[in-house]
C-alpha cells in the first residue's frame, strides 16, 4: 500500500471536515437561538425578528452559550458530521438489510439500477468506439451526436424517459437503467476510441509487415493498447452511471434508493436522512471505483503492462 499516496487525501478530507464542523455553528446558529429562548435561554437581542439582522456567526458571538447547541440540533439546517455519522450507524447497522429504514436496503435498489445501467451503457460505448475507429462514416456522424448528447441536462431528460417509458408499461429498474446507461456510455466511447488509435504508426507497419489482417490487428495491437483508457474511463462511467441511478428516482417519488432517502429527508425535515443518503451514494462510488481498480491492477499485471496500472 502506498502510504504516502493516502496522505494527501487524508489531509483533504480533513480540511473538508474541518469547514463542515466550522459551518454548522453560522448556519444553525438562528434556529438554535430561537429554540435555547424557548427554552428559557436570554439571547442578545431578545426579539427574534431584530435578530435576523444579524449573521449567524456575529449571533454566535454575540451569545457563545449557543456554540454548542448548533451540534445538537434535532432538525438543523446543516448537520453536524456526528449527527450524520450516528443516522448512518443506525440505518446501516441496526437495521435489518430488508427493512425499509435500512440504508443498506435502498442501496441496493439503487446500485441494481446503476450496475445494469453500466453494463448496458459500456456495451454500447465499446461497440460505437470499434465503429468509429474502423468506419470514416460513422466517426464522422456517431460521434458529433454522442458529443451533442451530454449537452442536454440530465435532470430534464430523466423525469422525460421516466414518463415516456411509463406510457408503455415499462416502470422500476429499467428507466433507472436507461438514464445511467445515458451517463455511462459516454465516458467509454471517447475512452475506447482514443485506446484504440492509441498503437503508433511502427506497431501498426509490423503488424502489415507480418501480413496481419483488420481483425487480428484489432485482437492483438488495438484492443490491449486500449486496455488503460477503458479502466479509465469505467472508472468515470460507473460513477455516472450511479448518478444516474439517483436521478432516475427523483422525478418519480420512488420508494426505494438513495433518491427516495433523499427525497424523504426534504419533504419531512429530516437532513440527516438525506446527509446520510448523500454519504452512502459517496461511499458506494468509491467502492464501485475501487473494485474497478483492483481489477485494473490484475488485468493489466498478466497483460506485461503492469507500470500503467
Amino acid at each position: 500500500m502506498n502510504i504516502r499516496g493516502i496522505i494527501p487525501a487524508l489531509v483533504v478530507v480533513g480540511v473538508i471536515f474541518a469547514i463542515w464542523t466550522a459551518a454548522v455553528i453560522p448556519m444553525n446558529a438562528h434556529l438554535t437561538a430561537d429554540q435555547a429562548q424557548r427554552d428559557g435561554l436570554v439571547m442578545t437581542p431578545e426579539a427574534p425578528r431584530d435578530r435576523q439582522d444579524f449573521t449567524g456567526l456575529t449571533l454566535a458571538i454575540k451569545n457563545p452559550a449557543i456554540i454548542p447547541l448548533t451540534y445538537t440540533l434535532t432538525r438543523p439546517r446543516l448537520p453536524s458530521p456526528h449527527q450524520v455519522a450516528i443516522e448512518m450507524y443506525e440505518t446501516i447497522f441496526t437495521k435489518a438489510p430488508t427493512s425499509r429504514r435500512s440504508l443498506v436496503y435502498h442501496g441496493w435498489v439503487t446500485l441494481s439500477a446503476t450496475l445494469l445501467g453500466f453494463v448496458i451503457g459500456t456495451t454500447l460505448g465499446v461497440l460505437l468506439a470499434v465503429g468509429i475507429v474502423y468506419n470514416r462514416t460513422m466517426d464522422k456522424s456517431v460521434m458529433p451526436w454522442a458529443i451533442t448528447s451530454q449537452t442536454i441536462p440530465i435532470l430534464a431528460l430523466a423525469p422525460m424517459i421516466i414518463v415516456m417509458l411509463g406510457a408503455i408499461g415499462i416502470q422500476g429498474l429499467l428507466p433507472k437503467s436507461i438514464i445511467s446507461a445515458y451517463l455511462s456510455f459516454f465516458p467509454v466511447v471517447v475512452g475506447m476510441v482514443k485506446g484504440l488509435r492509441s498503437p503508433d504508426g511502427m506497431q501498426l507497419d509490423l503488424l502489415r509487415t507480418y501480413s496481419a489482417n483488420a481483425n487480428q490487428g484489432f485482437w492483438k495491437l488495438r484492443l490491449p493498447a486500449s486496455m488503460p483508457y477503458l479502466f479509465a474511463s469505467l472508472k468515470i462511467g460507473i460513477s455516472a452511471a450511479l448518478v444516474g441511478a439517483i436521478v432516475g428516482e427523483l422525478p418519480t417519488g420512488a420508494r426505494a434508493g438513495f433518491g427516495a432517502r433523499m427525497l424523504v429527508g426534504d419533504q419531512y425535515g429530516q437532513p440527516m436522512v438525506t446527509w446520510a443518503a448523500l454519504f452512502g451514494a459517496a461511499i458506494t462510488a468509491a467502492l464501485l471505483v475501487a473494485i474497478l481498480s483492483w481489477i485494473e491492477r490484475r488485468t493489466l499485471t498478466r497483460m506485461g503492462m503492469g507500470a500503467m496500472a
